[in-house]
């Protein structure tokens, strides 16, 4: 590579916007470095393609090329078949650690692609210009938000390389945008109405130390939690690298015409620099003691676990993070976004929590993002937890996880597991209620990418996340999982009927409480990750989806198919209010809208010692469409108990049984329009661990028929 001094034309520029602006006159390059004392821009131009690049470096005169703390330069050219970066030099907070390297070629903060490279390559951060700029030439056809409803989302959390990267997905394009593409007809299968990414942007997979201590390999960081840049998308899951961002888009395009919002998994709380003896690619060569959260001594705040700690607070950092948001949304058509350790976003330059954290408040009310699904992972690495508090502002959604402990503990057979089994089956109101938010605010979900996949749960006392290097130490220790009898796989029948029933009921507690669900992917048809609860660096079999399975275990899928299918239909299962006990109609009271019981009607068992709960669900009104249900759950290891159902309402015809996760397919759960008659007034056997439910539709007499 050669390297000159540039002869080329140029301005003094613009300080604003940030980052690579494509105007009449040039490309207008602005950069904020508040701490800095000298600014080069390095531009690496290939006049052909295989040609060495030739590299120009343009070094920015303090008097000439700075406006307050933006460093800025036009450069007179409108080709932009090139990468750029920055060297900075500047003073550095303490004398223990110099974050200034004049040597290295840092990422610009607001770039919006990268260097292209395929899954695996190395990266060369910090070694060369990597910033680059990029068309917006797709052809969008149209697209709109399709602005679904929260109370009609149902979430499925997929990984993009590993849903597809097993060749048994059989598709032509496998780990990648397109792959998920191929993918449609089997999630509108599914009836899910949204997928959630797990992170997207630019993100060093080689960067992992650890190595599988049965083969030495090397591991990789397959989630992707480890961010370079806001921005940039990660061409690693393109087929075609060069071309990644149209590949999303085309994804994204293909997803909306079928009825499938995409939301994105965003890490703002940390970066991939990791700590001082990480790679430094950007923000902390720019402006260290902006972009993070430093001690007294320089040290880093440590609220991510991952070394250090966006000052998400500071006024450029909100800037930041709101300009990547709207990029997102307007260029790239995302419909929701979910917040890893969100809790992080609320604290101060300190590291204090904040009452109001401004951060929180520029998502919820910019203008832009008005339309645009916000989920908060209401907790952080260092033990604060704000699930129900995380904010009044109930366009903020949270990841429930307290639905989530409280359904696996009643699903173990714990005791003084019932009355919160009720309070998350009706939507939280103990969470949500008191500060004026809805149950539409609780993301509820029973697994996720982090910890056991569903199959997992119910398959493995532990964890067994021995390959990850870490000798098991790594991974939560809580679980709330029982193996049925047996520690992973076995050709016992009695194991494989409560596992394959406890799937099933922990399947129906999800769907059909109040909320909004998400599915983690593959636990539809049983995915495994044969007990490794912590599988971030498994870009493997062990991660990705064995589609196989949708096969072997097609009535598996067929009860989520169904049980989605039965949610969407009736509103009932999806509300937008939390339960009254009592409804006024015509100025009369009339039936509350749930009745909780135990075995009897109009008897509750909040006993310690109780481990079954039933409910009903009616109407205020009788109209055509409407149905009851009467729902049972026994949360027994070896007992099985008989529930007496409530009398049908006045116009509705008898109880039919629906769902039964103890009856074998396709008994368990009927088919629309398929119902197995249950006699009147005949008590209900719940097996162990197991859920039935009976429906009630109104009389063909009051139908006109």
């Amino acid at each position: 590579m050669s390297t000159t001094k540039s002869q080329q034309t140029q301005k003094r520029g613009y300080p604003l916007p940030g980052g690579a602006t494509i105007l009449r006159e040039g490309i207008n390059f602005s950069l904020f470095a508040r701490h800095a004392n000298r600014v080069t821009l390095v531009i690496d131009y290939q006049p052909k393609k295989n040609s060495r690049p030739i590299r120009h470096e343009f070094e920015l005169d303090p008097g000439e090329n700075c406006t307050g703390d933006m460093w800025h330069i036009l450069i007179r050219t409108l080709q932009t078949d090139f990468s750029y970066g920055y060297r900075v030099d500047g003073t550095a907070i303490s004398s223990k650690e110099s974050t200034y390297d004049y040597n290295t070629i840092l990422i610009d903060p607001y770039s919006r692609a990268l260097l292209p490279r395929r899954w695996g390559e190395g990266a060369d951060y910090g070694k060369k210009p990597c910033s680059r700029i990029i068309s917006n030439d797709f052809n969008w056809h149209n697209d709109r938000p399709l602005k679904t409803p929260l109370s009609d989302t149902i979430i499925y959390e997929l990984h993009v390389r590993g849903f597809t990267k097993d060749t048994s997905s059989r598709v032509d394009t496998p780990g990648t945008y397109k792959g998920i593409i191929a993918k449609i007809p089997y999630l509108k299968e599914l009836g899910i109405t949204a997928i959630e990414l797990m992170p997207t942007t630019e993100f060093d997979e080689n960067n992992s130390v650890f190595h599988d201590p049965g083969t030495g390999e090397k591991l990789k960081d397959f989630w992707g939690y480890n961010p370079v840049s806001f921005f940039a998308l990660n061409s690693g899951y393109a087929h075609d690298p060069e071309k990644a961002v149209n590949e999303f888009k085309a994804m994204v395009l293909a997803l909306h015409r079928a009825g499938i919002e995409v939301f994105l998994d965003m890490v703002y709380n940390h970066t991939g620099e990791g700590g001082y003896r990480g790679t430094t690619s950007s923000f902390r060569g720019i402006d260290n003691q902006v972009y993070y959260l430093l001690d007294r001594d320089g040290n880093y705040l440590n609220f991510s676990g991952c070394g250090n700690t966006m000052n998400c607070n500071h006024p450029v950092a909100r800037d930041l993070i709101r300009e990547s948001l709207r990029y997102w949304v307007t260029e790239m058509h995302i419909d929701g976004f979910r917040f890893d350790l969100a809790s992080i976003l609320g604290r101060d330059q300190k590291g204090n929590v904040l009452a109001n954290p401004p951060m929180i408040e520029v998502i919820g009310e910019d203008p832009v993002l008005r339309d645009t699904k916000m989920i908060a992972e209401a907790w952080d690495a260092a033990g604060l937890y704000q699930v129900g508090t995380f904010s009044t502002d109930p366009r903020w959604g949270e990841w429930n996880g307290k639905f989530r402990d409280d359904i696996r503990s009643f699903m173990l057979g714990h005791d003084n597991t019932v009355a919160n089994l009720a309070t998350r089956i009706a939507g939280s109101s103990d969470l949500y209620q008191t500060s004026g938010r809805s149950p539409l605010s609780s993301i509820n979900f029973i697994t996720s990418h982090d910890g056991f996949t569903l199959y997992d749960l119910v398959s493995y006392n532990r964890k067994h996340n021995l390959p990850n290097g870490e000798r098991n130490q790594d991974g939560d220790n809580h679980n709330l999982s029982w193996n049925g009898g047996c520690e992973g796989p076995t050709d016992e029948r009695e194991i494989l009927l409560i596992r394959n029933r406890r799937i099933k009921t922990l399947a129906a507690l999800l769907l059909f409480s109040q909320g909004v669900p998400m599915i983690r992917g593959g636990d539809e048809f049983g995915h495994t990750q044969n007990g490794n609860n912590n599988a971030w660096c498994q870009d493997n079999p062990v991660s990705w989806l064995n589609w196989s399975l949708l096969e072997t275990n097609d009535e598996l899928f067929r009860f989520f198919k169904l049980c989605i299918a039965l949610r969407k239909k009736h509103t009932l299962f999806r509300r937008e209010k939390f339960f009254s006990q009592k409804n006024q109609e015509n100025g009369k009271n009339t039936a509350a809208e749930i009745n909780w019981q135990y075995l009897t009607p109009g008897k509750q068992n909040w006993a310690a010692d109780c481990h079954g709960l039933a409910y009903s669900l009616h109407h205020t009104s009788v109209e055509k469409n409407h149905a009851s249900f009467f729902i049972m759950f026994n949360g027994n290891k070896l007992e099985t108990l008989h529930f007496l159902p409530p009398e049908v309402r006045p116009g509705y015809a008898n109880w039919h049984k629906i769902i039964d996760t103890g009856a074998e397919t396709p008994i368990d759960c009927s088919n629309p329009g398929q119902v197995f008659p249950y006699p009147e007034k005949k008590k209900i056997p719940v097996l162990p661990f197991g859920c039935v439910v009976l429906q009630s539709s109104i009389a063909a007499t009051d139908k006109g028929e």
